[in-house]
């Protein structure tokens, strides 16, 4: 629904001698304007055969009149529901040239379309991006109106149906007074969206959606020239619209604080703290990016330092600058550990904060926040488009800053920005006037407290809206056929992917590397043969719990040193479980990759497992385990996996990779280091590598590091994942989540290997199904029926049978005739309504048109690697895939559909409020029906 850019965009600095001149951010551009008023944007990046199209309505939520809030989010969906040329879902023709990151979003002060396309196919999107801008109306009755309230009031259910999902619009309405454009939430109140009529919608397309008030930013494989032909071409002769009032700067600021209570089905209680503070553009705006990083922004934080380590009162905490147009707001949340006081919290966090005030940050905090930022800068820099993209940057500087290198301005205020300025910007905004809201469990049977807030902010005197000024705009004559319909492509860019290059290391280590040069950043997996399989016949969770252990101190650097390091190297250190591996992941700038690596092999090799590095952890494990258990989504897949495995399968474990309450509380050192021992060893790994260097130079690096790391003399262990027999018949097991305005329907069925193979086959059979926008499931529960948000299925990669899903978040007065309509799907595809000719040709098509722009990142080649390393793929895999689904027949996904969907055989895994669902869905006769709790017993 809402996106902003990541507040690293808006929060860059420069370290100086540290830098290399590779590291450098710009983003060239040529802007120009359209005689009808419509302001474009081109950049040119060739390293793809793609280009992103990025299209900004000035006009969100903020916009809104009173009584009709969500307006603006309810009219992005419409704009998805076809033009006056083109009748149907917007989706279809994109699918069908393999588009990637397609979607729209809205928020406080816009509303955006975005898609990246081969770059044969932009006319096509530029026609469909035109058509529905200027030829809409025709398109949208009462039917499509309808079809997209219920799909967004299932947005709003979906999002409520969440621990904390009504946090935000109780904040909004204590933040700020009565009639500020901010005061209520984008997506908008139940009985507004009810009240939206046919002439709401023609009357808000007329005000807002004209050319003058879009900007459109095309980013990739394009020219300035063919640009502005082609933007002429299908957006010359669109109105301009009329003047759009534009919303002044309002603050807002407090000078008084404020409080409220809120009741919650969470596990924590949480405490928000938030002030409004100066909008984006302002001076001081940058300033408190840097306040906020130094209060909150990690591990090696003052807010984290003290409340986590220190004092243990929290699990989490963190700080951050939330930016808009008209105001920003400086957000603090802290996640309270069972039994401690929230006074005792917030006297701990006044103390700080005070000192913060005094003081200021010091030197070393302004020069880690300024590398860890400018490096994640430089990662997005990658991107054409999407929603953080080069496009995306460019648009948001232009259209609320009137220059598309307005970023550059925040970066330089960051980069002279003094310890001293950074403390005054804090004073000035961050030493009064904050509302604080604290969100409490709510006991068993309570009512929850979701109402309006007290103390409500009154009114206030608001900035008069200003008129831009009178442009000489107008249209230009078209000589564009829009009946003869969408433009056909009959040509597509070929699959461009970097060759695989093998190498070793002097103790046999495998490497290998995929070069790309992209952008000036190296990313490595170290690859084990380990994950949740190597935990049968331990603990629970053992394989998870030890990698995250590993960046917790090693035997020479504690957790914050480590932490403090790899800000200052602008370095990424992560590692983690799935299925059937354990990794560890280093993302290192190249200027700095000498000693990011040090630093990973540290941590890789020496890890120190120190008990009160594991008690910390232990903590923050068991409150997200916790908090698993009120998250809908989560509870399923904590209990499914026993379900479908059995309790003694290698896979029968939470698919979260948490575990238990239990097998985490009995965890020790030991346990630690013998999964270590057993596992993170030279003679069980691979080390994958993608980015910015050469097969020479990288094998170098590695061998300083890695090189002498000697294996174990004991064997390694042996995994096992044992075959289960296929399930008989259909069981249904329903969990109770009280007031729940939303049914969570998951089924699970157990699929081949990843190994198999006709998982191509498989796969695209899937995308028919719920794979794809496009597919049954959704076209029936969202387009049709309007009960979901979205329904799909998907299946879980694994080198054992893997789980193959559905899943459908409903309204809950539909849970039955939704669980129907599943089954329904289900059988048809195996049955009466087998994939069609035109569903086939469509999905792979799909398919093999995406793969030229699949790969636009370091981070989807790596993807690439991995892959091939688990499910013993050769080198060319990716290559060869154009060929393979090509080659796809109507009988091979015929069998696959038979082979993996089994209707009544499934096993149905239902969530909500057992009071309203529990007597319908047991009216459908499914199965044997069982009632569990969150953990999976049976409630008598």
């Amino acid at each position: 629904m809402r996106k902003r850019l990541t507040a690293a965009l808006f929060s860059l600095g420069f370290m100086g001698s540290a830098m290399a001149a590779s590291d450098a951010i710009d983003i060239p551009f040529t802007r120009f304007t359209l005689a009808n008023g419509l302001t474009a944007i081109v950049h040119e990046d060739h390293k793809a055969p793609v280009v992103a199209v990025s299209i900004w309505y000035h006009v969100g939520s903020a916009d809104e009149p009173t009584g009709k809030t969500g307006f603006a989010h309810l009219f992005e969906h419409l704009m998805f529901s076809g033009s006056e040329h083109h009748k149907g879902t917007f989706m279809e023709p994109f699918e069908q040239v393999g588009a990637t990151d397609l979607n729209g979003t809205t928020w406080f002060d816009r509303t955006n379309y975005f898609e990246t396309v081969p770059t044969t196919a932009l006319d096509m999107a530029l026609w469909m991006e035109s058509d529905r801008m200027g030829h809409l109306l025709g398109a949208i009755g009462q039917h499509e109106l309808d079809t997209q309230r219920g799909v967004v009031q299932n947005e709003k259910r979906e999002g409520e149906n969440q621990p904390y999902g009504r946090v935000d619009e109780n904040i909004l309405a204590n933040a700020f007074p009565a009639n500020h454009p901010y005061r209520h939430d984008t997506i908008g109140s139940m009985a507004d969206l009810d009240a939206a009529s046919l002439a709401d919608v023609k009357q808000w397309f007329h005000d807002y959606y004209g050319a003058a008030n879009t900007t459109i930013v095309l980013a990739g494989d394009i020219t300035p020239t063919a640009a502005r032909e082609k933007l002429e071409k299908y957006f010359g002769d669109i109105a301009a619209g009329p003047p759009v009032p534009r919303q002044q700067a309002w603050v807002a600021q407090r000078d008084t604080s404020t409080r409220g209570e809120q009741k919650d089905h969470v596990a924590q209680t949480r405490i928000i703290r938030e002030w409004n503070v100066a909008q984006l553009g302002h001076a001081d705006e940058p300033l408190l990016e840097l306040a906020a990083d130094a209060l909150g922004g990690g591990k090696t934080s003052r807010l984290y330092q003290r409340l986590v380590y220190a004092d243990k009162l929290v699990d989490r905490v963190s700080v951050e600058v939330q930016p808009f147009s008209l105001a920003s707001q400086f957000v603090l949340t802290a996640d309270i550990k069972p039994g401690v006081d929230p006074a005792k919290v917030e006297a701990a966090i006044a103390e700080e904060w005070a000192r913060f005030l005094k003081d200021g940050p010091s030197a070393d905090e302004l020069a880690r926040s300024r590398m860890a930022s400018r490096a994640g800068f430089i990662r997005g820099l990658e991107k054409v488009g999407g929603f953080s993209g080069k496009a995306t940057v460019l648009a948001e500087s232009q259209v609320y800053r009137g220059d598309p290198a307005a970023y550059k301005i925040d970066l330089e205020r960051i980069q002279n920005a003094t310890p001293e300025q950074v403390r005054d910007a804090a004073a000035r905004w961050i030493a009064k006037g904050d509302y604080t809201l604290t969100v409490l469990p709510a006991a068993d049977g309570e009512d929850l407290e979701f109402g309006a807030p007290k103390g409500l902010p009154a009114s206030a005197d608001k900035p008069a809206a200003k008129l831009p000024a009178a442009g000489e705009f107008k249209t230009v004559a078209s000589s564009l056929d829009r009946k003869s319909g969408v433009p056909e492509v009959k040509t597509f860019p070929a699959l461009s992917f970097p060759a695989i290059q093998r190498g070793k290391l002097k103790n046999g280590i495998d490497v290998v590397l995929a070069e790309r040069h992209t952008i000036p950043v190296v990313q490595m997996q170290l690859l084990f043969d380990a994950g949740f399989a190597s935990d049968r016949g331990r603990t629970l969770g053992t394989s998870s719990f030890a990698m995250t252990m590993l960046d917790e101190g090693t035997q020479t650097l504690d957790s914050v040193e480590i932490a403090r390091r790899s800000e200052m190297l602008g370095a990424q250190i992560g590692a983690g479980s799935g299925l059937d591996s354990s990794s560890a992941s280093l993302n290192a700038l190249k200027s700095q990759l000498p000693a990011s690596l040090d630093l990973f092999a540290d941590v890789v090799r020496n890890p120190a497992f120190r008990m009160a590095d594991i008690e910390r952890i232990r903590g923050q494990w068991l409150a997200a385990i916790a908090q698993e258990k009120t998250q809908p989504g989560s509870i399923a897949l904590r209990i499914l996996p026993p379900l479908l495995y059995g309790g003694n399968h290698a896979y029968g474990i939470p698919f979260t990779g948490t575990g238990t309450e239990a097998s985490i509380k009995s965890l020790g050192a030991e346990d630690l280091r013998a999964f270590h021992r057993d596992y993170i060893r030279p003679d069980n790994v691979q080390i994958l590598v993608a980015g910015d260097t050469t097969l020479a130079e990288i094998t170098a690096e590695l061998d300083r590091v890695f090189g002498n790391w000697d294996a174990a003399e004991m064997p390694i262990p042996k995994k096992s994942v044992a075959d289960v027999d296929a399930q008989k018949s259909a069981r249904v097991f329903l969990i109770d989540r009280p007031d729940s305005p939303q049914t969570l329907i998951l089924t699970g069925a157990l699929a081949p290997s990843t190994r198999t193979p006709n998982n191509l086959d498989i796969q695209t059979m899937n995308d028919v199904f719920g794979g794809n926008f496009t597919s049954r499931l959704n076209m029936n529960l969202r387009e049709d029926k309007r009960w979901a948000y979205g329904a799909s299925s998907f299946l879980q990669d694994a080198i054992g049978q893997r789980p193959f899903i559905t899943y459908a978040s409903v309204q809950t007065d539909k849970s039955a005739e939704s669980v129907h309509e599943i089954l329904k799907e289900s059988r048809a595809i195996i049955g009466t309504r087998p994939v069609t000719d035109e569903e086939l040709a469509r999905a792979k098509a799909q398919s093999i048109r995406a793969l030229p722009g699949s790969f636009e990142t370091t981070r989807s080649v790596l993807g690439v690697l991995v892959g091939n390393a688990l499910y013993t793929r050769a080198d060319d895999y990716v290559t060869t895939l154009k060929a393979k689904y090509e080659a796809q027949t109507d009988a091979d996904i015929e069998a696959a559909a038979k082979q993996i969907i089994q209707p009544d055989a499934l096993t149905w895994v239902i969530v909500g409020d057992l009071k309203k669902i529990e007597q319908p869905l047991r009216a459908l006769k499914l199965g044997e029906v069982s009632v569990l709790d969150a953990d999976g017993k049976t409630v008598p």
